[in-house]
């Protein structure tokens, strides 16, 4: 049977459809056929408990992959961070994008910055990395454990119910809306989730050809080896969303960087590992390089930083 459209699975909400829209775009224009999106309602959609409490990391790659399966879609878009490093039977990443700003930012009431916030004052996120690199930075201001998308947190600084929140940049500029962020938190000393500004998509494993071909066409290798490196951390370390890890990597000149770092939940205490590797020396660079700084920090204690079973 001929493919006649290519239909791309998303959640709903205004980031992932912004985001989904532009991989659809590269897709008819990579396959020369109209791409249609199907957007379907997450578990992590339907509910307003804290993510840690639904089990974080899957929450809304859960629906998007039922969808993939019962034939409801031919390719679904996550955003990175969101996915379980474990694969998914049946189904397979073909492709990751060209990644985009990995930082957080800080949204804050009248240009404030972390720095610059009065002591006391209320800075709103979900993440318990952000919360704990949020404490370590600044221990005398009150975080607050929030939910919502990106104009409903927003707004809460806009309402003053808290004084400031920190989101991701990639998010932000993937809607229009990098006019409301006050500070850019550096990679060096704020790294991000692994995956951050990154996208997945996710196919079945016996996808039509053409739908192969146009999602092979956008793959980002260079993004590709990144993002596993960050993810293989994770994976190594068997660390869900209860573990305030944060990790960056980044290839330059033939080299292959990657540093993470995990917190004590409370900021009082983090460990950190970098390591670098030439990506032509090996068969399997992203993950020769994650196991080195996985095997350091749990060697260093990483264990003992975060909630028993967060990390193995």
């Amino acid at each position: 049977m001929t493919l006649e459209v290519i239909r791309v699975g998303t959640r709903a909400s205004s980031l992932a459809m912004a985001q989904t829209r532009t991989v659809a775009d590269a897709l008819a224009k990579a396959s020369g056929l109209p791409v249609e999106l199907v957007p379907v309602t997450t578990e992590g959609d339907r509910s307003t408990k804290p993510l840690s409490s639904l089990g974080g990391t899957g929450v809304f790659a859960i629906g998007l992959r039922e969808a993939l399966r019962d034939g409801r879609c031919d390719v679904v878009v996550h955003s990175l961070k969101d996915l379980p490093t474990e694969p998914a039977d049946g189904l397979v990443i073909a492709a990751t994008p060209r990644r985009e700003d990995p930082r957080d930012a800080v949204c804050a009431r009248d240009g404030l910055t972390l720095e610059t916030l009065p002591e006391g004052a209320k800075v709103g996120t979900g993440s318990p990395r952000r919360a704990a690199q949020v404490r370590r930075r600044r221990p005398d201001i009150e975080v607050v454990d929030i939910r919502g998308n990106v104009d409903t947190r927003l707004k809460m600084v806009q309402n003053g119910d808290v004084d400031a929140v920190v989101l991701a940049a990639a998010g932000l500029s993937r809607l229009g809306r990098l006019d409301a962020v006050t500070e850019y938190c550096s990679l060096d000393g704020w790294p991000t989730a692994p995956g951050q500004g990154s996208l997945a998509i996710e196919t079945r494993v016996e996808s039509d050809p053409a739908i192969r071909r146009a999602v092979a066409s956008i793959d980002h290798r260079p993004t590709r080896l990144t993002v596993t490196a960050e993810r293989e951390v994770l994976r190594i370390l068997e660390a869900g969303c209860a573990a305030p890890i944060g990790a960056h990597a980044i290839i330059d000149d033939g080299l292959i960087f990657l540093s993470a770092r995990v917190y004590r939940p409370d900021g009082s205490d983090h460990l950190t590992s970098a390591h670098a590797l030439h990506v032509s020396d090996h068969d399997d660079p992203a993950g020769t390089v994650a196991a080195n700084v996985s095997r350091e920090l749990l060697d260093s204690g990483a264990a003992d930083l975060v909630p028993h079973g967060a990390i193995s």
